[in-house]
């Protein structure tokens, strides 16, 4: 089994300003105002962004990627409500793309969006029911948010083949900056909040894998978690992702909330993301954080064992966004993330290095 991961997928603000149906601009956040302030910051530093761009714009050299390595499964978290109605939530800062704008998903066969995150709900509840509605219309699986905490829960079921299942769960954290009122409840509906990540909310999680998982399937646990910035894994995330796949027999654990990519660990065969980084943002031209190259971004492509569900390779190819459009990372570029990745892995036992057969790849060895 080949599933594409990666990190947020932030369609909202500024990438759904370029977009051929955005949502009415105006924003809520104490210094900017207006969705199109980002776009323009962006054309400081790369030059005039096209306007109503077709869908498969933004995604740029990414789709030959992801195309040609035949992944069977295409898994994103998507960190964004899709509503052109709603409240903003009194949080600072709120994502929203035009439901008319949905197609820059569908443009990349995604088979799954995880919803349990920080803005998925960032226009209420009416927005997330909209968000439901929207993404559920499409055809594609959801884990991680629901109308009801029973729904929140449940996870994403993917048909791999004939008797073989992957089983996608979410759960976000409140390091993420998460709203605990957030939390879906009985007759509620919202995001799967874990509201700590000690032995009661792993005994939880595993407990309700236990109640969908059927011989033979593979399982991922989506976990948004810990702040924006930095490469400091907390003690608490690493004793809950190897919990996980002790106690719960987890297969990967996917996380992400950091806007630039964490270390890799390869625990007991099975593969855990500390932080994917961001895959699609309107970050570009925003200063204050350049020693993270927030600008360069990683697609992982991971190959499990078909019987034992364990890890026979990962690769990972380097983007730049550049127009809020996601290309090829330069050879400079790749081997600054491939060197950064493999300082952090080292941490974890692992190693990061730039492929023998594929140009500008990053490879995961143990």
């Amino acid at each position: 089994m080949r599933l594409f991961l990666c990190g947020d997928v932030m369609t909202g603000r500024g990438i759904d300003q370029i977009l051929p149906q955005p949502c009415d601009p105006t924003l809520y956040e104490p210094h900017i105002r207006s969705a199109l302030a980002y776009v323009k910051l962006a054309e400081s530093r790369s030059g005039e962004i096209p306007r109503a761009v077709a869908f498969d714009y933004i995604w740029g050299d990414a789709l030959d990627e992801i195309d040609r390595r035949e992944a069977d499964f295409r898994i994103i978290n998507l960190e964004t409500s899709v509503t052109a109605d709603g409240k903003p939530e009194p949080k600072g800062i709120n994502y929203r793309m035009h439901p008319a704008n949905w197609g820059c998903i569908t443009a990349a066969d995604i088979d799954c969006c995880v919803l349990a995150n920080n803005h998925v709900a960032d226009w209420g509840s009416a927005g997330l029911r909209d968000t439901l509605r929207v993404v559920q219309h499409a055809g594609l699986a959801t884990a991680g948010a629901g109308l009801d905490a029973d729904t929140a829960a449940a996870p994403a079921i993917l048909e791999a083949a004939p008797g073989k299942r992957l089983l996608v769960f979410a759960v976000a954290c409140l390091s993420s900056g998460v709203p605990e009122h957030w939390a879906a409840a009985k007759n509620r509906p919202g995001v799967n909040v874990l509201a700590s990540r000690g032995d009661d909310a792993l005994a939880s999680v595993v407990h309700c894998i236990d109640r969908w998982r059927r011989p033979g399937d593979a399982v991922l646990v989506s976990v948004h978690w810990g702040p924006n910035w930095g490469y400091e894994v907390p003690a608490a995330h690493i004793r809950f992702a190897r919990g996980l796949i002790d106690s719960a027999r987890v297969d990967v654990v996917h996380g992400h909330s950091s806007h630039h990519p964490l270390a890799i660990e390869v625990h007991a065969g099975k593969p855990i993301f500390y932080g994917c980084g961001d895959f699609i943002n309107d970050y570009e031209g925003i200063g204050g954080y350049e020693a993270f190259r927030p600008d360069l971004s990683l697609a992982y492509f991971v190959d499990l064992d078909d019987v034992t569900n364990r890890l026979l390779g990962m690769e990972m190819v380097p983007f730049r966004m550049q127009k809020f459009r996601l290309a090829r990372a330069s050879d400079e570029e790749g081997a600054w993330v491939g060197e950064t990745l493999d300082r952090e892995c080292r941490r974890f036992g692992g190693r990061v290095r730039l492929s023998e057969s594929e140009q500008n790849t990053l490879v995961l060895s143990t």
